[in-house]
């Protein structure tokens, strides 16, 4: 009995010293760190599907990781791939959710500045890849090219300029308030043409837009986002009483429409003129 106790206790020895060998293991990589790192975007993100969201978020580590082994002379390729990873990170939070909005936009400044060609003297992101960085958040979120340049002409940087975090943080919010913003002009085009495929009447359109306007007015401030917030709570009395007004003018411009695309244009162009130029 004593043996066979003997060799019960030698048995376990390589077991427990198994057990502290695979955790040494996982403990050395950072697994721990990674997973909680991992689980903490999935809640910040709530995916409707966490698996793939998952296995996004671990495609783009891994490409990170080959990436940084590429050393300072990054071909094309390799900022193709930092600008995919930057993205993916920015769409992981709306704007809204200030916390995990601003974190995600640090992740995605510092994924731009790995690489020796991406630093400019005093520091910062080269001017060509952050323009190119909105550019692509402005097609994500759906918006035309001809909406989008008034507002990249105003915010971009030259080629050569280093864009400092705080600038590069404001241009991503200012891109994405603006592609909510024009999805809520689009609503309200929905709104003023009752639904109809037909190109809603022009008066009617321009009383809808003098609200918008009126709205943006009421709240002058640094931050954007409120003009959103401003767009989004015009009172249905206040556009009502508007196209009410219109009806009498409408009389005169007999036959004249405006359809969608006029109308987003206008309505981007009210958003764009109280967006501060980057000089």
């Amino acid at each position: 009995m004593a043996e066979k106790r003997r060799s019960g206790v030698s048995m376990a020895e390589p077991k427990s010293a198994k057990a502290d060998s695979e955790e040494e293991f996982l403990s050395q990589l950072g697994v721990a760190a990674l997973l909680r790192g991992s689980l903490l975007k999935l809640v910040e993100a709530r995916p409707e599907d966490p698996i793939g969201f998952l296995a996004d978020h671990f495609a783009n580590l891994a490409s990170g990781s080959e990436a940084a082994d590429c050393g300072d002379g990054e071909p094309s390729r390799t900022v193709q791939d930092r600008l995919s990873q930057a993205l993916w990170h920015l769409n992981l939070a709306h704007h809204s959710q200030r916390s995990a909005f601003n974190n995600n936009v640090r992740v995605a400044y510092e994924l731009l500045m790995t690489g020796g060609q991406h630093l400019r003297p005093g520091g910062g992101v080269r001017g060509r890849i952050y323009t190119e960085l909105l550019r692509s958040l402005c097609s994500e979120a759906g918006l035309s090219s001809s909406t989008s340049a008034p507002l990249l002409r105003r915010i971009q940087c030259q080629d050569h300029e280093a864009v400092p975090f705080e600038l590069f943080r404001q241009g991503v919010l200012i891109c994405t308030v603006f592609a909510d913003y024009v999805r809520k002009s689009q609503s309200l085009y929905l709104a003023v043409s009752g639904g109809s495929e037909l190109p809603a009447q022009r008066a009617l359109c321009q009383a809808a837009l003098g609200a918008l306007r009126d709205a943006l007015d009421t709240a002058q401030c640094a931050d954007t986002a409120r003009y959103l917030e401003a767009s989004a709570k015009i009172a249905p009395c206040t556009l009502a009483q508007a196209m009410a007004s219109a009806q009498s003018s409408y009389e005169a411009q007999a036959g004249t429409s405006m359809d969608p695309e006029e109308f987003e244009k206008e309505a981007a162009a009210l958003f764009i003129a109280r967006v501060q130029p980057v000089s």
